[in-house]
């Protein structure tokens, strides 16, 4: 089906860019009707101080073939939430799809720096951004998500539970974070799937997003410019890559079989047959695992 999602509605919470971009474009390619949320509007941008807005992505959205609605919300605020979970009710009256996508902390974690060196409100404000916005949409949206069998909650985090469980992530705080949103698709898949609804934790592999682009003086159209410096980049995804495996989640009437779980957008790419915008199929864990932390040459071939 060219739009297997009509009529259905999503929230991708987080949607300002990466990401969380990449999912809402994808749902409207499937022919949703996405609420796009975020700080940064064409008004008013958050602490990050960066260009993109969700009233962009909603423009996409709707490009793609759906209908994007931005609504500016900040995800702490249990009020503005609130009020976005009830306006989503009065305007849809259903909720079929919940992406908790909010993130909001690259400019606070320090790399590598241990707990007692690490600047301590830094890590502390990144834990609420990365958790407890999560906790909040979901204790306010999943009401509504439920009304309806079927629907799916996708956490969305960065690398896997095997990979995780074995590998220290960077920083106590972002490997905190990181895990805490692992185990909400855990527990979420606990509490929703006896109620006709699954929930489960998904990471992207190396996102070619926006950030991640300016940081190596790349655009998406000349991205492999940067492999000369970082040739394990070559292993990299666009956000539209991990759209398009929440698209076949959503899409897949029998998904409940992955609740509780935690799945890559390379697993699933192989599972429901999707490609990169490229044709390509990255599995950036995988590779991370078998090539690059195993200190080989970078090479894709067999990975992408």
């Amino acid at each position: 089906m060219d739009k297997p999602l009509q009529g259905k509605v999503a929230l991708v919470a987080g949607a300002t860019r990466g990401a969380g971009r990449g999912i809402a474009v994808e749902l409207g390619a499937a022919g949703a009707t996405v609420y796009v949320t975020g700080r940064t509007t064409r008004e008013r941008r958050s602490e990050y101080d960066r260009p993109e807005t969700i009233e962009d992505t909603a423009d996409l959205v709707t490009e793609a073939g759906g209908e994007g609605i931005a609504v500016p919300t900040d995800h702490l605020e249990a009020g503005q939430v609130r009020a976005l979970v009830e306006r989503i009710d009065t305007e849809q009256g259903r909720l079929d799809v919940l992406v908790n996508d909010i993130w909001g902390g690259e400019n606070l974690f320090e790399w590598e720096s241990p707990v007692w060196e690490h600047d301590l409100d830094n890590g502390l404000r990144l834990l609420r951004l990365a958790v407890d916005t999560h906790a909040i949409t979901s204790h306010h949206a999943l009401p509504l998500l439920l009304r309806h069998p079927g629907g799916l909650v996708v956490e969305m985090t960065d690398g896997t539970a095997e990979y995780n469980g074995k590998n220290y992530r960077n920083s106590f705080f972002y490997d905190l974070a990181k895990t805490a949103v692992l185990r909400m698709g855990f527990a979420l898949g606990e509490e929703l799937g006896p109620r006709g609804a699954s929930a489960l934790a998904l990471t992207p592999g190396w996102l070619r997003s926006e950030i991640m682009l300016e940081h190596f003086g790349v655009r998406e159209d000349n991205w492999r410019d940067a492999l000369e410096r970082v040739p394990h980049f070559a292993i990299s995804e666009t956000p539209r890559y991990v759209g398009r495996a929440v698209v076949a989640l959503a899409a897949d009437p029998a998904v409940a079989r992955f609740n509780g779980q935690s799945l890559s957008s390379g697993g699933l790419a192989q599972i429901y047959g999707f490609t990169d915008l490229d044709g390509s199929r990255p599995d950036a864990w995988r590779y991370l695992v078998e090539v690059s932390d195993a200190g080989k040459k970078a090479d894709t071939t067999g990975y992408r």
